[in-house]
């Protein structure tokens, strides 16, 4: 008897789930912090960096751009590389070249060699979405990706929050210099801990088979498709490769300002002191923070409750891109407060599409083997939108005698844009469920014994 009681609380503790996927997108956002703390440190810094080289606007515009020309241009093999060796291997060696070239920045003589430097960072940092993209559609089903994106997404925001209290202080008490190096050597940091934990789920230690089928539960038709030869030809004919760079282009053209010129904005233009740059500076960054997730729980929830993933995918993207084109009233407020309320919404909005954008190549991807080639394209079109900004803004200010109104006017008319994109362009899979039948939910996940064996062979690049 007492054996028989004991029996059934013995199996359901062999068929609780673990929880591994989670620790593996949190090492995915402390990736992107990292990613954007190094890349935002530049332009945080830039205000000291022009008062020793006498930079122009012009030529600063060309300066914050530069990062971009590397990381636009090795996004797509950048993809491919994720898809032929996996994220274990590319995400590490990634971060150890940015890092270098973050502390190298360091010892920066003039335009050129920080532009030299800049572009280096780039080709490093260029994985990193696509990397962190592949991470979740191998590691998650499909109603917990907006939400396991959102995680990693947030890095984004954290990154640049905590590069402007970290630079200003650093560059104020120590000199510019010294941030680039210290930042620089946090990233090395990280590669040991990824090469420590990172395998594929069905190779890993800590994932047992409960964990294993959530995974795959809803991957059915994926799964079927994997093991296809990825062929760039094939991408660039399909039209949904175009919609989704094509979408990215436009959201970044006004995200990028954010990432470039803002700091200068408020120093510059609005009178902020450094001191009151380093208070509320990052409060646009921080409710990011939280937008981010708010719109991957927002978008999986929406799926779950058995609405379509069109419905649940678009409908954050497209509401989140029209609020903020709120920055486009920017130019027109006349009080600080006011202004640091119309600018913390609109990279908050900003912030609450894109866990669903970021969940978009696995949703069209016809295959896993593609998800990172895909992730490639869609984030070489986020490049093209980083590298154009920074760019037209510095022509803009030069033409017009240093005035921001027609840079936000065309941040708020590019958010429009890019929502048309993605509402009327991008097209969704239906969900397919794992007796090949689609509809708009999944069936419950299989709650199979822990010491059950597992299934399925590993994904192309992964161990």
């Amino acid at each position: 008897m007492l054996n028989s009681t004991k029996q059934p609380v013995a199996v359901a503790a062999r068929a609780r789930r673990s929880q591994m996927r989670w620790t593996i997108v949190a090492f995915s956002a402390l990736g992107l912090t990292i990613a954007y703390l190094d890349r935002a440190a530049l332009s945080v810094a830039l205000p000291f960096i022009s008062e020793d080289f006498h930079i122009s606007p012009a030529v600063q515009g060309v300066l914050l751009s530069s990062f971009f020309w590397t990381y636009a241009l090795f996004q797509v093999p950048s993809g491919w590389l994720l898809d032929k060796f996996g994220p274990r291997v590319i995400y590490p060696i990634a971060v150890g070249w940015w890092s270098v070239w973050t502390a190298l920045t360091a010892f920066a003589t003039g335009v050129t060699s920080l532009i030299v430097f800049r572009l280096g960072l780039g080709i490093g940092e260029a994985p990193v979405q696509p990397a962190n993209i592949k991470v979740v559609s191998t590691w998650f089903p499909r109603r917990e990706r907006a939400f396991a994106s959102s995680l990693f997404d947030m890095g984004q925001q954290i990154g640049s929050a905590l590069s402007i209290p970290i630079v200003t202080s650093i560059a104020v008490f120590a000199g510019w210099r010294w941030t680039f190096v210290v930042i620089g050597a946090v990233g090395l940091l990280w590669i040991l801990g990824w090469l420590a934990i990172y395998r594929a789920p069905q190779n890993h230690k800590r994932v047992n088979a409960a964990e294993l089928d959530h995974i795959r539960s809803d991957q059915a038709e994926m799964v079927r498709h994997s093991g296809e030869e990825v062929r760039w030809s094939t991408l660039l004919r399909d039209n949904q490769t175009w919609a989704l760079l094509l979408g990215y282009v436009f959201r970044s053209l006004a995200g990028a300002f954010f990432l470039t010129w803002y700091p200068s904005y408020l120093l510059n233009e609005r009178g902020f002191t450094e001191a009151e740059f380093g208070m509320v500076g990052a409060l646009p960054a921080v409710i990011g923070i939280g937008s981010t997730v708010l719109g991957g729980i927002v978008s999986d929830r929406m799926l779950a409750s058995g609405l379509s993933p069109n419905v649940a995918r678009k409908v954050p993207i497209i509401s989140g891109l029209v609020l903020s084109a709120c920055i486009g009233f920017s130019p027109f407020v006349e009080s600080n407060v006011v202004l640091m309320v119309v600018l913390t919404v609109s990279s908050a909005a900003h912030s609450f599409a894109g866990a669903a954008i970021l969940s978009l190549p696995a949703e069209v991807s016809p295959s896993p083997d593609r998800v990172g080639s895909l992730a490639g394209f869609q984030n070489f079109g986020s490049q093209l939108g980083n590298l154009i900004s920074p760019i037209a803004i510095g022509l803009a200010l030069t033409a017009s005698n240093g005035s921001y109104l027609w840079p936000l006017v065309f941040a708020a008319i590019s958010c429009l844009v890019s929502a048309a994109v993605y509402g009327f362009w991008v097209r969704i899979k239906p969900v397919e469920q794992q007796d090949g039948r689609t509809g708009t939910d999944t069936p419950a996940d299989p709650q199979d014994p822990a010491g059950s064996p597992r299934t399925g062979t590993p994904q192309n690049g992964e161990s």
